[in-house]
């Protein structure tokens, strides 16, 4: 291209890292920050922004910080994930809500943390900080032990060798978080009290699909476990095994 300007598939490469810049944890950045955080100049991360926000996957707010834009969140909706395991799920994580009235999750493995596909809230005031969308650590959360549990030994071993502490009851010893995961394969089931937010206990179970693969944790945030949880845990199976039943008569597959 003329001008010395970054050829398509370079253009793809920075624009995607631009849009890489934001996370759970930065959802708003500036464009020094973004800049930082892709790497690149920030002339060129300006340029970038600035397409990005003409064609709605960036907006620009009063105080000259760049969030996502509306258009990234419906493409994401077109995501497979989004429009099979999610729906399909839905009516159960309804149920589910409904009988127990706490705050109800769906997430699945994406790469080193759980990413929750869905949120329920419940009717307790129990302080709960995903949302659907978000990317939580796998050895804090219910869902996220469900799913560590039954990761590649890889993945494991990535995450057993510096568990990062988010509370003060976060488990961060491998000896005890590998021998919780045993536990979380031998049992069917994950509890944390209080490991990724104070006043927060959670309770998971897999979702198995074909060749009883787990491909996803259901969960319950509720504020303590104690005489109920075998109550919780029931529900929870029976949710769990309801969603495996739908996906797998579903038209939509992996």
């Amino acid at each position: 291209m003329a001008g010395g300007s970054p050829s398509g598939a370079s253009l793809v490469d920075r624009t995607l890292d631009v849009l890489g810049a934001f996370d759970d944890q930065h959802r708003r950045l500036r464009l020094a920050d973004v800049a930082s955080r892709s790497g690149l100049t920030p002339p060129t991360a300006l340029r970038i922004v600035r397409r990005l926000v003409d064609g709605g996957a960036l907006e620009r707010r009063d105080d000259a910080t760049y969030v996502v834009g509306r258009r990234l969140w419906d493409l994401g909706l077109l995501a497979p994930v989004q429009t099979g395991l999610r729906e399909v799920a839905a009516p159960f994580l309804q149920d589910l809500q409904a009988v127990t009235r706490a705050t109800v999750h769906l997430a699945e493995r994406d790469s080193d943390r759980a990413l929750y596909l869905d949120r329920l809230s419940g009717v307790a005031s129990v302080p709960v900080v995903s949302r659907a969308g978000s990317r939580l650590p796998l050895h804090a959360t219910g869902v996220g032990k469900v799913l560590l549990a039954h990761a590649p030994s890889d993945v494991q071993a990535r995450i057993l060798a510096e568990p990062t502490r988010i509370t003060a009851y976060t488990v961060t010893s491998p000896r005890l978080l590998a021998q919780q995961l045993d536990r979380v394969r031998r049992e069917g089931f994950a509890t944390t009290r209080e490991e990724m937010t104070l006043g927060a206990c959670s309770v998971a179970v897999p979702v198995h699909g074909p060749q009883s693969r787990v491909i996803a944790a259901l969960g319950l945030v509720v504020a303590s476990l104690g005489r109920e949880r075998p109550q919780l845990v029931a529900a929870l199976t029976v949710a769990a095994a309801g969603i495996s039943r739908a996906w797998a008569g579903a038209d939509v597959q992996e």
